[in-house]
């Protein structure tokens, strides 16, 4: 194997690690309701559709989906959730990246105290690499997965803005 080989190769699992990095920062800081610091996650003219709240295209757009829509249902000092990512599938192109992602989360369930009730969702993501720094250019969140009936957004929303 030749050096540039090498070098190509040990790029992308740097890559990989930096966009893994990405993702858990992104769900800490959601759990943290660092909803600026989450927009900071995605590039200027990133899309995000998340679950029932629809898409959002572009940097100032998300940061609203955050603190107008996200920020309701995942309120400041409140018994939170627990979120797992799990099982990334990254694949790296020069400064673009895909990823899907399983995520798990675990909730008290109020209608029988000392139980736990979970929900099971896919990231399907686009990144892009910014001055040296990857963001998200693309997230989607949908739950349940695999896809049911009542699962949202529907794969043909998944890049409408307008749903």
């Amino acid at each position: 194997m030749e050096l540039d080989e090498i070098t190509r190769r040990l790029q992308t699992l740097e890559d990989i690690e930096a966009i893994e990095r990405l993702q858990h920062r992104y769900i800490y800081l959601l759990l943290n309701n660092q909803w600026q610091e989450m927009a900071d996650c995605f590039t200027q003219d990133a899309y995000a559709n998340i679950w029932r709240h629809g898409g959002h295209q572009g940097k100032e757009a998300i940061y609203r989906l955050f603190t107008e829509r996200i920020a309701k249902v995942n309120p400041a000092g409140e018994k939170r959730d627990a979120h797992f990512t799990v099982m990334p599938v990254i694949t790296v192109e020069g400064d673009k990246a895909r990823g899907y992602w399983m995520l798990y989360i675990f909730a008290a369930d109020p209608d029988n105290p000392g139980s736990v009730r979970y929900n099971q969702g896919l990231y399907d993501c686009e990144y892009a690499r910014v001055n040296g720094e990857w963001k998200f250019s693309k997230l989607v969140w949908t739950n349940p997965w695999p896809l049911t009936p009542d699962s949202l957004p529907r794969p043909e929303d998944w890049q409408n803005p307008d749903r």
